[in-house]
């Protein structure tokens, strides 16, 4: 039997073979490669060195009846190992549920940018997809597309044109809700509150929270290390009864990595929660029971509809924390370092929103120059 996600087997007359795609037939099928080996070490090199050719931007050759639904298989088995294992499953279910039902029996060569912007209309319009999710199926397709220029031969570059982004408002939570959900926050609190208190006032991700343990808060250093996220993905081995299951990895980038200073406030707080074991999940208060993102929004919500507070989402937490942050003239870099952006525009365009006392406060200083 091959180990989970290889193709590599043990055969009968105890040799070792690994399988990789090698090219297409006229039909578009794929065209299997096979290395043997002595050990399993030595087939999974020889397939390796195979698979590395193909990779370094040796064209491979295939047939002009070439199928975009090809390209994406051949540009996803590349990919698998190179990219985290949460972005690979999002590629996957957009080649599976929206490309190749479309566009994947066109012929590589058929697809131009009329076919590109049909598509992404019919993604707006039958489907009646956001915009903003059409952009991310139609830049993943743009990928493929390049992948293929490179690697057939004849295959020109399609341009691709993206649907433009309605500008949206995003909500936070004003002065005077945010004082009432902390109040609520704060009365009979377990550990599922003080969790979503600990986001409100650091601008952790929901995935963060969920993960994080009480060993990653560090109270005489008045710290905590965020070094985990927490999802429900796919299975994409067919070895599961399950569809989905959780699981817990490195947060999204390495500016993710982080270490986030705690306000006086908040270690007062978590001061209260001392009696805590390290591996307990900081949620739940227990090392082998945990919430996981989904039933943390429901809880969420549960929690603002008990205050009257509406159209609140996990993340408007983050965005909240966020425009506090600036309201107090907090530094861009630092804190687009704890927010854990790879660059301080990112905080600067997404996360940073002026609220109608912020824009108030500035307008009365005015006053000093006359007006």
């Amino acid at each position: 039997m091959s180990k989970k996600g290889e193709n590599i087997y043990k055969r009968k007359d105890n040799r070792w073979e690994a399988r990789y795609i090698k090219g297409y037939s006229f039909d578009g099928k794929i065209i299997y490669g096979y290395c043997y080996g002595k050990t399993y070490r030595e087939a999974k090199e020889k397939v390796n060195e195979a698979k590395a050719a193909l990779i370094n931007g040796q064209a491979i050759q295939r047939n002009s009846r070439l199928h975009l639904s090809s390209i994406c298989d051949q540009w996803l088995q590349l990919n698998r190992t190179r990219v985290k294992e949460s972005s690979y499953v999002k590629y996957s279910a957009i080649v599976d549920k929206h490309i190749k039902p479309a566009i994947g029996g066109y012929l590589i060569q058929a697809i131009d940018s009329l076919t590109i912007e049909q598509f992404g209309h019919d993604l707006l319009t039958e489907k009646a997809l956001a915009p903003k999710t059409v952009r991310d199926i139609l830049s993943l397709l743009k990928t493929v597309l390049q992948y293929a220029h490179k690697t057939v031969s004849g295959i020109d570059l399609v341009e691709v044109t993206y649907p433009k982004l309605p500008k949206q408002e995003m909500r936070i939570l004003s002065r005077e809700e945010q004082d009432i959900f902390v109040q609520y926050l704060l009365n009979d609190p377990d550990p599922c509150k003080f969790g979503v208190l600990f986001s409100l006032l650091t601008g952790l991700r929901i995935g963060e929270i969920c993960a994080l343990k009480w060993r990653n808060i560090s109270l005489p250093d008045g710290t905590v290390s965020v070094s985990s996220t927490m999802q429900r993905l796919k299975n994409s081995d067919g070895g599961s009864s399950s569809k989905t299951s959780i699981r817990i990895s490195t947060p999204k980038s390495d500016s993710s990595l982080r270490i986030i200073p705690l306000s006086d406030y908040l270690i007062d707080i978590c001061n209260q929660w001392t009696w805590m074991a390290p591996e307990a999940y900081v949620l739940t208060g227990e090392s082998d029971r945990f919430v996981e993102p989904r039933t943390l929004q429901y809880r969420l919500a549960k929690y603002t509809k008990e205050c009257n507070i509406e159209g609140v989402h996990y993340h408007v937490l983050r965005h909240t924390f966020a425009t506090r942050c600036v309201e107090v003239d907090f530094e861009i870099k630092s804190l687009s370092e704890v927010l854990g952006h790879s660059s301080p525009r990112i905080t600067l365009e997404r996360y940073v929103h002026s609220s109608m006392e912020l824009k108030r406060d500035n307008m009365k200083k005015l006053s000093a120059i006359g007006y």
